[in-house]
């Protein structure tokens, strides 16, 4: 059933591209309510982009339906665009122009006059902080300033819905903790966002919920998990009990003992001299390890009781890591 107050919504979507024999979305279904952030996550080839550009009429599905602000993505297709903006991958700006006046050429493609162009470039140079920057070229803006002024593009006529495709790809931390900063300050004042990132704490930091697409290769363009960062990371089990010895002699008998304490059997990693096993009660194992350690003088480089990354919950989920995925 899908929420009445769903600003996005997909139901049963397909698409399969010619001389494809795979589906790129094989029964794709979405609901992201008003004002909230969404992540779409998925290995490349799970149908992430392809997602984007159906929701965002950029390609037509081959069936199902879709709704942006209670409107049907087929037969209200202009009235659709008017509600959405959308960044990709990479910087549509002008590098050579300056920050406002890119605005403001914007602007004027949006039908605006080129007074209200004017004003809204001056509005949105103060939004996204940049307004010390607005007469400066692009070409010599840092990556997360372009992104800022990509996110502003996108805001000339205020959307209802924003879609993000990857954006913060090849940011630096810095520049991600921009972006990051500016769609906070975008979804707080209405705006509601739908994220596709293959950055896991990207997810974590700003997704309200996440939908995990499934790997091709196990029948992907289909949800296989939704809910909050801290609901998928409970489909792999509460905290766990990490532990690193110092000496790798000492493995065996660590193992031993976080069984012990956790009353399950324990993951053993050799090469980083690593024990973890999942715990009922954090505060009780952390203890418990600490007094079997000394007991046994076995040395301990690192203790830690932990919730499980969203990484891992990706790698149970896809059977592949974030990381390789990026990589790819």
């Amino acid at each position: 059933m899908v929420p009445a107050a769903a600003a996005v919504t997909a139901e049963a979507i397909r698409k399969r591209y010619p001389g494809s024999d795979e589906q790129a979305l094989d029964g794709f279904d979405l609901a992201v309510p008003s004002g909230t952030v969404h992540g779409l996550l998925g290995p490349n080839g799970a149908g992430k982009t392809t997602a984007v550009r159906i929701l965002t009429t950029l390609v037509r599905a081959d069936s199902g339906r879709a709704t942006i602000a209670g409107l049907d993505i087929a037969t209200h297709a202009t009235d659709v665009r008017r509600r959405i903006g959308l960044v990709g991958q990479y910087p549509a700006v002008d590098e050579i122009l300056d920050g406002h006046t890119n605005l403001v050429m914007f602007g004027r493609l949006f039908h605006l006059s080129a007074s209200d162009a004017r004003r809204r470039a001056d509005e949105l140079l103060e939004r996204f902080d940049l307004v010390d920057a607005g007469r400066r070229a692009v070409g010599r803006y840092s990556g997360g300033m372009r992104r800022r002024l990509d996110l502003a593009v996108s805001m000339i006529l205020a959307p209802a819905v924003l879609f993000l495709d990857e954006p913060t790809t090849g940011l630096d931390p810095r520049s991600r903790a921009e972006v990051w900063g500016a769609v906070r300050a975008l979804v707080a004042g209405g705006t509601t966002v739908l994220l596709t990132t293959q950055y896991l704490d990207e997810a974590d930091q700003l997704a309200d919920r996440i939908s995990v697409l499934a790997a091709p290769r196990g029948g992907g363009g289909r949800v296989i998990a939704e809910g909050t960062p801290d609901e998928l990371r409970a489909r792999i089990g509460g905290d766990r009990v990490d532990l690193v010895v110092r000496h790798a002699g000492d493995l065996a008998r660590a193992a031993a003992l976080v069984e012990r304490v956790a009353g399950a059997e324990a993951e053993v990693d050799p090469a980083t001299r690593r024990v973890a096993a999942p715990v009922a009660d954090r505060m009780e194992a952390l203890a418990a390890t600490v007094h079997g350690l000394r007991a046994e003088g076995i040395d301990a480089e690192d203790l830690t009781v932990r919730r499980p990354t969203l990484d891992e919950v990706f790698l149970q989920l896809t059977g592949s890591s974030a990381a390789t995925e990026v990589a790819a």
